[in-house]
């Protein structure tokens, strides 16, 4: 599983989506899942890494989703237009 970070905004960003896409790369397994739980200060970059995320995992012929999502997350996701890209994670 992918863990994002407590805190995840634009100055975070660029360095949690290169640790995301590492972990992907040394992951073994065919579905992608980011855990989302320990989300507590974020704003828009979150998307933004977690469709990063998505698009690495597609890139390697993985599925992914989403675990956990906060509801502002999905809130900010739905305003976006993106929230059908983020699959929530299979209970």
């Amino acid at each position: 599983m992918l863990v994002l970070p407590a805190q995840l905004t634009h100055d975070e960003a660029p360095a949690c989506a290169r640790m995301l896409a590492q972990a992907l790369r040394t992951q073994g397994q065919s579905h992608a899942v980011a855990d989302a739980s320990a989300l507590q200060q974020f704003d828009s970059s979150a998307l933004a890494v977690l469709l990063d995320c998505r698009r690495e995992a597609l890139a390697q012929g993985k599925s992914f989703a989403v675990a956990n999502m906060p509801k502002r997350l999905r809130e900010l996701a739905t305003v976006y237009g993106v929230a059908d890209l983020l699959v929530p994670a299979a209970a």
